[in-house]
This record gives structure tokens, sequence and C-alpha cells, in this order.
């Protein structure tokens, strides 16, 4: 038990920041003269809570083992989201408890799925507060893509171990000077972000706002019509620049401070993110080059660009309806849904080095095939991987497809149309945002969607950000025995 103890200290610790971050929307609440002070009590509770924890558990021991490992990757991200949920619940919107916690669980798992209408006219403060959400759930996902997830050996997450990280003893320590430069390197990004939508002239705080949730590439914006509500290339080219370095694995920013400088162009997952985002955007604008898609030439390259950019990564951003384009592109955008981005960055889906790896191992098969008395040495990015490795990606990408259709099911059983249904378990396991169709589609959002339908929405949102197995774990019975 006293290792249930650093748990828990941990997340108080987690709370208390939480509770410090909330007193920015309140600032806003003051500058904006907003009647309403729900983040200031919001702010409270959340803080007494994580002192609560924190002087609880003082007489713990220093050391996580594998097991409450899991437990603290599950418990943090539910105990973040729903307190996360305090100043939605006591805003002025009218959000149920259901309402509040979807929003908070789309925030700080960077999906981008709103219950939230006329954002335009939305209290500054609350629009704010989806924005800090978005932007520390960026955060908090790289620094357990590098420092947490390998250890736990999840879907293949292993292969992006750190030297000096074999063993959960050494994840505190690890991840406190993992962090250090991660945190710099998020920061600095963000600024640099946030100046470049402030010069495309956005003001300071669509700027601010929209630099959080697009280095995070969750998605969120100020506005119903997201950043088609600007109506500016070169703010959507801005989007598409950050969103491609948010997408990119934070690790390749480390290795590149401590003098790799090729490290973006040796990568494989980098390229193949990169072969990926042009093939698809060639696609996309073939197909829109070949309808009566009303745009001109340069028009459909800037919005096969974006679409294809924000759907891919997970962002969510949009510009058009894409719904309104066609079948294909319904049935192309949910395919990108899937595939997501770079493992140990802040996108999500089912990682394209996961997809890599699929494609290496079938490849070997076939030429085995081809000479049955073969001896196959099976790399990636110059390393050799075993089978067992092989395997857990493949146990990884079957049981995502497997949990989307039990979802999606679900969801059906719950009242939702058939395409709202499928889109909705896609974008939210696979953390994107907008789903696809009349209600759920670019132009609405979840607010009609049943409060049951919510609640295994936001569950399907935990599942895909914490890669399935890190929360599925804890539904075994044998989990808690041992």
């Amino acid at each position: 038990m006293t290792a249930n103890k650093t748990v828990f200290f941990i997340i108080g610790v987690l709370l208390v920041v939480l509770g410090i971050f909330m007193l920015a929307p309140y600032i806003a609440q003051i500058i904006y003269k907003e009647e309403s002070h729900s983040f200031l009590s919001s702010s409270f509770i959340t803080v007494f809570f994580g002192v609560l924890f924190i002087l609880i558990n003082l007489d713990r021991e220093s050391l996580l083992n594998l097991q409450q490992t899991f437990l603290f990757s599950t418990l943090a991200w539910v105990s973040v989201a729903s307190f996360g949920s305090l100043p939605f619940l006591f805003s002025g919107l009218e959000l149920s408890l259901s309402d509040s916690f979807f929003e908070s669980m789309s925030g700080i798992t960077t999906t981008g799925s709103t219950v939230i209408s006329n954002l335009d006219n939305a209290p500054k403060s609350i629009l704010l507060w989806r924005a800090i959400m978005q932007w520390l759930g960026g955060i908090g996902i790289i620094v357990m893509a590098i420092t947490v997830l390998p250890l736990l050996k999840v879907g293949g997450m292993q292969l992006f171990k750190m030297e000096s990280s074999d063993t959960t003893e050494k994840i505190l320590p690890r991840t406190i000077e993992v962090a250090k430069i991660i945190i710099l390197t998020y920061l600095v990004l963000t600024f640099l972000c946030a100046f470049s939508y402030w010069l495309c002239d956005m003001n300071l705080f669509d700027s601010i706002a929209h630099s959080f949730t697009t280095i995070a590439t969750g998605g969120f914006s100020t506005h119903d019509e997201s950043i088609g509500f600007f109506k500016s290339p070169n703010i959507e080219n801005v989007a598409t620049i950050f969103i491609i370095l948010g997408s990119i694995p934070f690790i390749s920013y480390l290795k590149f401070l401590r003098g790799n400088k090729k490290v973006f162009f040796e990568d494989v997952q980098i390229k193949g993110m990169i072969y990926i985002l042009l093939s698809s955007i060639l696609i996309m604008f073939l197909y829109l080059l070949f309808t009566s898609h009303e745009s001109n030439l340069i028009e459909k390259i800037r919005v096969s660009s974006f679409n294809v950019v924000s759907i891919l990564s997970g962002t969510g951003y949009v510009t058009d309806d894409f719904g309104l384009w066609g079948e294909f592109s319904l049935i192309f955008f949910l395919f990108l849904m899937f595939i997501g981005g770079c493992a140990g960055s802040t996108t999500c889906g089912i990682k394209i080095f996961r997809v890599q790896i699929l494609y290496i191992f079938l490849k070997d098969q076939i030429k085995k095939l081809i000479y049955p008395n073969s001896i196959v040495i099976s790399k990636y990015n110059n390393q050799k991987i075993s089978e067992d490795f092989i395997n857990s990606v493949i146990i990884f990408i079957f049981s995502y497809l497997f949990l989307f259709i039990i979802l999606s099911i679900l969801l059906s059983i719950t009242g939702m149309d058939f395409l709202s249904s499928i889109s909705g378990a896609a974008t939210s396991i696979s953390n994107v945002g907008p789903g696809l169709g009349e209600m759920i589609g670019p132009n609405g959002n979840f607010k009609e969607v049943s409060n049951l339908s919510k609640w295994l929405l936001s569950f399907g949102m935990l599942l895909g950000r914490l890669e399935l197995f890190a929360v599925l774990v804890l539904l075994f019975p044998s989990y808690w025995r041992n």
C-alpha cells in the first residue's frame, strides 16, 4: 500500500499545478469584466484536494513499481479531467456534469471535440481554459511517451526507450531530467507559434489560445468556424507549419539539441510522416480537382493541404466542411484518423511507426513465402527488432480496431446514427475532434449527443490517449491480485 501512497502523492502535485493554472483564466475574467468567479472557486477546490493528497501521503516510498505506474498513468489523466471540469460546471454556460467532464476530457487528451456552441460569444475565460487544458495535455503525453510508456512496453513503445531508463525505479528522476528540456522546447515552439499568428493579424487573445492548441495538436478554437473564421491563407500556413512541428517526436528535438543535427532527415518515422502527408495531399487535391467543388487551383491545394495535415495529426482544425466533398473524402479522412502522427509527439492515432512495422512484417512474410529457407532479419531505424516486438505492435493494432468496432456498436445502441457512431468512435479513440455527418461533423458539435454516449466517448478518448493497454490492464482482476 505504500506504493499507492506514491501514486496519490504525485496526483496531488498535479492537482496543485492544475489549480494554479486555473488562476490564468481568473485573471482573464477580471480583464474582460466577467461577472462569474468560477475559476477562483475551482482553483481553491482543486488546490485543496491536491494539498490534501500530498499531506496524507507524505510517508510514501520514493519509487514506483511497474504495477503502480500503470495505476498512476490512468488515475493522473482521470483526476486532471475530473477537476478540470469544475470551471465548465460552475460557468454560466449551463453545462451538465456529463457535458463538463466530456469537454474537460476532450481538452486534456487533446481530442478537440466540444459540446459548447456559439464559441464566438462564449466567455474569454472559458475559451482560454480550453486552450490551457489542451496545452497541458500535450506536454503531459509527450513526457509520458518518452519516460513512462516505453517502460510499460505498451504496443511497441519500448522502441523509444531512452538511455538509462531500463527500470521503472528510475521513472521519477528520469521524468524530471527529460521534462526540463521538453518543457523548454514546448514553450519556445508555443511562443513562436503565438508570435507568428499575431504577425498574421490575429488579435493577442486568439494568438495565445490558438498557439496552445496548435502545438498540442488539439484543435480547440475560439470560434465556431475554427481556423476558417479568419479566412486567411497566412494563418492557415502558420497553423500547418506548427502542427507539423508538434507532430514530430520530441525525442528528436532532444537529440538535435545534444548534437545530432541530421536527426530530422534520418529518422524513419519522420520521413514516413512526410511521405504520408505528401501522398495524402496529392490524392485529396486530385479528387477535388475532378469534382464540382468550387474553388480555383491554388485554393484546392491550400484546402487539401490544411485539412489533410489537421486530420492526420489529430488536430481537428477545419477551414471547410469536408463532409460536403463527397463520400470518398469521408472514407479517406476516416482512414487518416486511424493512422495518426509520430510516437513521442502530441499527436494521436495508431501512430506511423506501427504502420511502418506492420508493412515490414508483411514484406518479410512475403519474402518467406518466396524463399522458405531464407533467414529474414527485420530492422527499423537501423535497429534489429524481435518477433516479440512485432507481435506487440500487431496485437496493438488489432486491439485498436477491435475496440473501435465495440465502441461504434455501443454508440449505435445509445441512439446515434450509423455515420455518427462510426466517426464518433474513430474521432474519440484517435483523439481527432470533429466527426463526420451533420450532427458531429466539422460544422456541428457533440451537444446533442446523449449523456451515455458522452461518457462512452470520454472513455474512448482516455483509451486512445494512453495507448489502450495502460488503461485496459486495470480492468483485469489479476492486476489487483498481484
